[in-house]
């Protein structure tokens, strides 16, 4: 059974940073492509990044460019989001997501992903 825990969430002001993991047990983490999506309150869960398996190909949502860094270490079953530069909208749940087939790039699209997880709050006071 796919699980995946996110933690490293919490408050912080606008302009600072935080980082944000999720670790994932139930299969070979190391063949799956893994991203980050939000929901803030009223509104839409959205893409914000994905990186592929091996770690050599990255997307990133427009609104978070130059901002956030997904990367990740396969030896710790990791996937990790450094947020820098925060602003009051990025304030939402964070959620962690994987993708449905081994060697396949993790859809954006949210309805489509099968596995979530639980999220973790980022709040951002201006």
């Amino acid at each position: 059974q796919v699980q995946l825990v996110e933690s490293g969430g919490g408050l912080v002001q606008a302009g600072g940073s935080l980082r944000l993991s999720c670790a994932a047990s139930g299969r070979t983490f190391s063949s799956y492509s893994m991203g980050w999506f939000r929901q803030a309150p009223g509104k839409e869960r959205e893409f914000v990044a994905r990186i592929t398996w091996s770690g050599s190909s990255i997307s990133y949502a427009d609104s978070v460019k130059g901002r956030f860094t997904i990367s990740r270490d396969n030896t710790k079953n990791t996937v990790y989001l450094q947020m820098n530069s925060l602003k009051p909208e990025d304030a939402a749940v964070y959620y962690c997501a994987t993708a449905r087939a081994p060697r396949s790039i993790l859809t954006m699209f949210p309805a489509l992903i099968d596995y979530w997880g639980q999220g973790t709050q980022v709040t951002v006071s201006a």
